[in-house]
């Protein structure tokens, strides 16, 4: 489990130059960026905040995102 802590000071690193890019906890298992809608998988407790791995979930719906995520490509 990731600590809040953590997930406090974590930013879209696509949108963190301009503007807050603040993560939201989904689904226990994914960050989604308010600005932009990109979805980082938490794989084993560990954040994949690569921005290629944000954009390959950014149009799947939330209710879509599988749980557990699979393994970074």
């Amino acid at each position: 489990m990731i600590k809040q802590e953590l997930l406090n000071i974590l930013r879209c690193p696509a949108c963190v130059k301009t503007s807050p890019g603040r993560l939201q906890r989904e689904r226990e298992v994914w960050l989604v960026c308010e600005d932009c809608g990109r979805k980082y998988p938490i794989v084993e407790d560990i954040p994949v905040m690569l921005i290629s791995e944000g954009d390959r979930w950014r149009l799947t719906p939330l209710q879509d995102l599988p749980v557990p995520p699979p393994q970074p490509e």
